[in-house]
């Protein structure tokens, strides 16, 4: 399995900072709809403290938690791909502090910058990726447990 990445972090010093001066502090207090699926994505998040619930919904009513995600963990990449709409809601699982990224500024930024640029998208990449391999266990696992339940 992969190991999970923080975006910050994995970025080298000098292309984190070019990407920090974009940055804006936000917070969103618990139980704030951050967005929902569907919706215009046009920007992204890094989590500073707190936890947002990733959802999917199945019915006018119910929703189903997909992902937890925590400090340092990047909230949203569907800005980076067309058609820019959200695959999936987020809610404030607590209260959180974020930096929140202009999605068409930072990809200003990467077509100046085309070693940003890479660094950024391989980087979202492997979030991507760990979280997809994340995902596929947890359905695994509840699978084995369903097939070893008697009917």
């Amino acid at each position: 399995m992969t190991k999970a990445i923080k975006l910050l972090t994995a970025l080298p010093q000098a292309q984190r900072e070019r990407l920090m001066e974009l940055a804006e502090e936000v917070s969103f207090p618990e139980d704030t709809r951050v967005f929902e699926a569907g919706g215009v994505a046009d920007r992204f998040w890094v989590i500073r403290s707190g936890a947002v619930s990733l959802d999917q919904q199945v019915t006018a009513r119910q929703y189903v938690t997909v992902a937890t995600l925590g400090a340092g963990d990047l909230l949203g990449w569907s800005w980076l791909f067309p058609p820019y709409e959200w695959d999936f809601g987020a809610v404030a699982f607590s209260n959180v502090r974020a930096y929140q990224f202009e999605g068409p500024a930072v990809l200003a930024l990467c077509v100046e910058d085309p070693l940003l640029g890479l660094s950024v998208v391989r980087t979202v990449a492997e979030i991507l990726a760990h979280r997809l391999e994340t995902t596929r266990g947890k359905l695994m696992d509840q699978y084995a447990i369903r097939r070893s339940t008697p009917l």
